[in-house]
């Protein structure tokens, strides 16, 4: 069973960045695809990224692009989100989560963590 837990939240100025990370165990070779999605309040989770755990390939929603960057550790298990020139918009509730596919759809994701919080002021 792969366990996450995210930490790095926090309140941030516009324009400002933070770096989110995910502490990752359990994984096996059939959860090699790792993300990030967000749910800001009153509004469905979405995708922001996502990393093949072996490969490194990544890829991004539109929104981030540019913006934030996905990047994961081996050695210690751990996922990170870069988060650059944050907008108000970016506030939410970030999840790391866990998937054996490459994938945008939480619903293709099997494990997830608690969520951290990411609020960026104007």
């Amino acid at each position: 069973q792969v366990q996450l837990g995210e930490s790095g939240g926090g309140l941030v100025q516009a324009g400002g960045s933070l770096r989110l990370s995910c502490a990752v165990s359990g994984r096996t070779f059939s959860n090699d695809n790792t993300g990030w999605f967000r749910q800001a309040p009153e509004k469905q989770r979405e995708f922001v990224a996502a990393i093949r755990w072996i490969s490194g390939s990544t890829y991004y929603a539109d929104s981030v692009k540019g913006r934030f960057t996905i990047s994961r550790d081996n050695a210690k298990n751990t996922l990170y989100l870069q988060m650059n020139n944050l907008k108000p918009e970016d506030t939410a509730v970030y999840y790391c989560a866990a998937s054996r596919m490459s994938s945008r759809f939480d619903s293709d994701y099997n494990n997830w963590g608690q969520g951290t919080q990411v609020t960026v002021s104007s």
